[in-house]
This record gives structure tokens, C-alpha cells and sequence, in this order.
């Protein structure tokens, strides 16, 4: 058998606002779209609305204003709301929701009622046969690891061949050791069905690796969309630029379009003199040197941390000290005054009035 693939459509968000009884706002304004074939990410930290939005889309939950777009057609907004059955998305819940009693197969055909028996079983096998379990159709879930159940609510979800594919944390159940081999797995098997995928996660590495496009939310807000290395190079504001790593940040203000830190000057062109900055450097952006180098530094703390170490360093004129992650290896043993040089390429400049830090200032 062929696998069959899905016919991909562009899923749009369109002013998209929701809060529950109580008041409590959970979505603002979000206007967004998937575009057909393309596996968007919507990243974001718990309570930042991801998994509302995802609903939305499903039709488990109803929006309060905005619509939702399935190519040209309207499928949910004011006056219309088409049922989940009817809208062309598939959905895999976190917990895989896969029914015990039943055998894989008869788990992966579950939705396929359209179909004659004959029909359901052979696109169930289909399904199955993508995702390589197909010598598990008579088998029940309880004998499966969790990777293997990851993938048969993958093939369930795929069986009807929807449009646009939704997962909500698809992988936060399973061990770490095996979420590299079935997300590869998993990317795979998106590619081959072409069916646009919307995948929610809080994990910003996993984001990285899944998405074509980065969504990432902050209480119930939009506040950047782009590719990986979009978000990573060119953060807007302090909140993107920590979620995608670890951040030192100081404060400051702009004089003759740079801002003094203790870790040296940096310029600050898109900022009004006088203006008050946050500046921020990853851990990653740390050149050291026993030998010498551009700023004197004391090593407060080590933590060996494989083919890395995690360092913690007093420098003069910083309240607090300054962490580092560098390669093993890169300092002797009892190395204790070291210098260190910054990575420009690692150091970047916010305007702080407008925005809430993504951290404690070092």
C-alpha cells in the first residue's frame, strides 16, 4: 500500500479573542495563519494561551471575537461555527487520549465512521503503516511504549487525512531520552502526509527544530512570528530574546549612542540619547583567557555540565556575577583570575521603557 497524503490548506487566526466566564482574558487580538504545508510552532510559557488557540481551531472551544479561516471559508465567527467532525482538522491530544479496550487498529479507524468497515480498515492500515506499527494492529495500547502510542494517535489523527493537523504537546509524556528519535520521527511523517501542522510547545529548542515558523505568545498575546533564526538573531524584546536562551542583562542609559556596562560599551543605534536600555548577553557570547584579555574576572563558581561548564564570575562594577557557559576543557583545573572578552555578535540592546525584563539584571 501507498501511504495517501492530505490535500494541505492555510488555517488563519484573525483577530482572535477569548476569556472564559470568569473574565479572565486568556487570548487578545491574535491574528495568525499556517500556511498550507508549513509546521507552525505556537511557543509560548504555561498560561501564555497556545493550547486555547489550538482548541479554537479544533472547535472544542469557542472564541469570543476574531474568525477562523480554512482556506477562504470561514469556520469559526460571528454567526457561523462549523462542528469539529466537519472541518478538516485532526487533532493529538497531549495524553494521546488512545481508548485501552480497543486494539490499535480499531483506535486508528475510530473517527472513520464516513467510511464502509472495509474502507476504514484499509485507511486505518494505510495510517499505520506510515508511522511503522503496522505489525501492531491487533495489539492494544498497554503494550506499547509511549513512543509507539505517540505515533498510533499520529496515525489516528492522519487516518481521515485532514487539512491541517493540530498537537498539543505532543511529546511532553515521553522520556527524555527517547523526544529527539520520535519528534525526528514525527517531522518525518508531517513531511510525507503534507498536511499543515500547528504544534504547541513551551519547550523553545523543540520549537527550533520542528517549525518552519516560530508563534510565540506572552499572556495571551502575539509578540513574535518568524523562523528560528529570526526569533534567536533579531529578538523584539527582552521576553523573546530570554526565551531562546539564558541571559546576563544590565541596565543603562544611552550616551553618544552606546550604553557602559561593566562588561564594556555597546552601541545602541536604533535608541534616543538619554534613553534608558537593557543590555543583553547569552551565556554563550564569552570568550575566556588565563592569560589575559579585555576584562579581569574572578571565577566564584564551576559546574561541570559535560561538554560544557556552567561558570559564575565576579567582575568590578557588577552587582551581581556574571554566568558563562564555555567548553570544557577551556580552563585548568584551578584556574581562579581569568579575563574574559564579550562575542558582539552575543550582546543585545533593548529600550527598556516599553518592556518587562526576561530576567534578574546581573
Amino acid at each position: 500500500m501507498t501511504a495517501g497524503v492530505s490535500f494541505a490548506a492555510r488555517l488563519s487566526f484573525e483577530g482572535i479573542s477569548h476569556s472564559y466566564a470568569s473574565g479572565a482574558e486568556t487570548l487578545r487580538d491574535v491574528s495568525l495563519a499556517a500556511e498550507p504545508g508549513e509546521v507552525l510552532c505556537l511557543l509560548g510559557p504555561s498560561g501564555s494561551g497556545k493550547t486555547t488557540l489550538l482548541r479554537i481551531a479544533a472547535g472544542i472551544e469557542t472564541q469570543n471575537a476574531g474568525r477562523i479561516r480554512l482556506n477562504d471559508r470561514v469556520i469559526a465567527g460571528p454567526g457561523v461555527f462549523l462542528p469539529p467532525e466537519q472541518r478538516s482538522i485532526g487533532l493529538v491530544f497531549q495524553d494521546f487520549a488512545l481508548f485501552p479496550h480497543l486494539t490499535i487498529l480499531d483506535n486508528v479507524r475510530f473517527g472513520l465512521t464516513a467510511l464502509s468497515p472495509s474502507e476504514a480498515r484499509r485507511e486505518a492500515m494505510i495510517a499505520l503503516e506510515r508511522v511503522g506499527l503496522e505489525t501492531y494492529a491487533s495489539a492494544y495500547p498497554h503494550v506499547l511504549s509511549g513512543g509507539e502510542q505517540q505515533r498510533v494517535a499520529l496515525a489516528r489523527a492522519l487516518a481521515p487525512r485532514p487539512a491541517v493537523l493540530l498537537m498539543d504537546e505532543p511529546f511532553s509524556g515521553l522520556d527524555s531520552r527517547l523526544k529527539d528519535a520520535v519528534r525526528a520521527e514525527t517531522l518525518d511523517i508531517l513531511r510525507q502526509s503534507r498536511a499543515t501542522a500547528i504544534v504547541v510547545t513551551h519547550d523553545a529548542e523543540e520549537a527550533m527544530r520542528m517549525g518552519d515558523r516560530i508563534a510565540l505568545l506572552k499572556d495571551g498575546r502575539l509578540v513574535q512570528t518568524g523562523t528560528a533564526e529570526d526569533l534567536y538573531r533579531n529578538p523584539s524584546d527582552p521576553f523573546v530574546a530570554g526565551f531562546f536562551s539564558e541571559l546576563n542583562e544590565f541596565t543603562g542609559r544611552v550616551v553618544s549612542g552606546a550604553v557602559e556596562t561593566p562588561l564594556g560599551r555597546f552601541p545602541a543605534p536604533d535608541l534616543t540619547e538619554g534613553e534608558e536600555a537593557i543590555v543583553a548577553v547569552r551565556l554563550s557570547g564569552f570568550q575566556v583567557n588565563q592569560q589575559g584579555g579585555t576584562i579581569p574576572a574572578r571565577l566564584a563558581s564551576r559546574r561541570f555540565l559535560g561538554v560544557v561548564e556552567h561558570l559564575e564570575l565576579a567582575v568590578p562594577g557588577a552587582d551581581r556575577h556574571v554566568r558563562a557557559r564555555v567548553r570544557c576543557g577551556t580552563l585548568a583545573p584551578g584556574a581562579r583570575d581569568i579575563w574574559i572578552d564579550v562575542v558582539p555578535a552575543d550582546v543585545l540592546v533593548f529600550a527598556r521603557h516599553s518592556f518587562e525584563t526576561s530576567g534578574e539584571s546581573a
